[in-house]
């Protein structure tokens, strides 16, 4: 699809992965003047957090904005974390930014990680409030991913992270 010279890679309606944000929908895609600059976006809904945010066509990948995995892949991150889980002996900053990072690495795969990681760190010890919300994130991305992937409800797809967890 073209709108102009600009290549789009997604569709009004199509889901889409915003890493840090959440899951969302395009529901617009509109030329903007900003600062006297004509440019193409897409206007992205992310439900998690009732927002709308736009992003300018050329800065998607940038933004590491991408499309919602096949169900292989999502069965294969959520089978993923039920391996067994070698706990890191770092402090909880570097743990924290280590994790930071692969979230907003974007994978599937690297979100499924970070749930897995944070989940057994809570097991042992309480999380500080700043890795609890990157596990409360990290967790909301990897169910609403899979949700949609697989084509079930959010609330089998919670029950079987937790399920795969506890192995």
């Amino acid at each position: 699809m073209e709108l102009g010279k600009t290549k789009l890679q997604f569709a009004v309606g199509q889901h889409v992965v915003y890493p840090l944000q959440g899951v969302g929908i395009i529901t617009n895609i509109r030329e903007r003047n900003v600062r006297g600059v004509q440019r193409m976006y897409y206007v992205i809904y992310l439900d998690i957090s009732d927002m709308t945010v736009s992003i300018p066509v050329d800065k998607i990948k940038e933004a590491g904005v991408r499309k919602i995995v096949s169900a292989i892949l999502a069965k294969k991150a959520i089978d993923g974390i039920s391996s067994k889980y070698e706990p890191v002996n770092v402090d909880w900053k570097a743990r924290y930014q280590m994790n930071v990072e692969l979230v907003k690495d974007g994978t599937i795969d690297s979100v499924a990680k970070v749930v897995q990681i944070l989940y057994h760190r809570s097991k042992i010890k309480e999380l500080p409030v700043q890795e609890r919300k990157l596990f409360d994130v990290a967790k909301r991305l990897l169910i609403d991913e899979t949700a949609l992937a697989l084509k079930k409800d959010k609330t089998e797809i919670e029950k079987l992270v937790f399920s795969k967890l506890e192995k």
